[in-house]
């Protein structure tokens, strides 16, 4: 059985930042852990991992700030589809 959208995500980011202790609402990028790198690295991650496809209206920082942010654009594109 795959995990959840936000098991997922945490562990992609513990893999990242492995001595990071960040709560689901915690903005990754105001906190100096992501770089534009690492943002395009997220997206491919919500893409490919997690299966959705992330239209270029969605491409904009509020959507990745927070495992909460990245798992409500995940739920809101799958229901779209």
């Amino acid at each position: 059985m795959s995990m959840n959208p936000r098991a997922q995500l945490r562990q992609f980011l513990l893999r990242r930042f492995p001595h990071a202790q960040l709560t689901d609402d915690q903005d990754i990028f105001a906190l100096g852990f992501a770089t534009s790198l690492f943002a395009m690295e997220l997206v491919l991650f919500v893409e490919k991992q997690l299966g959705v496809q992330v239209s270029n209206s969605d491409l904009r920082i509020d959507n990745f700030r927070s495992v909460d942010a990245v798992v409500a654009l995940v739920e809101r594109t799958r229901l779209a589809a």
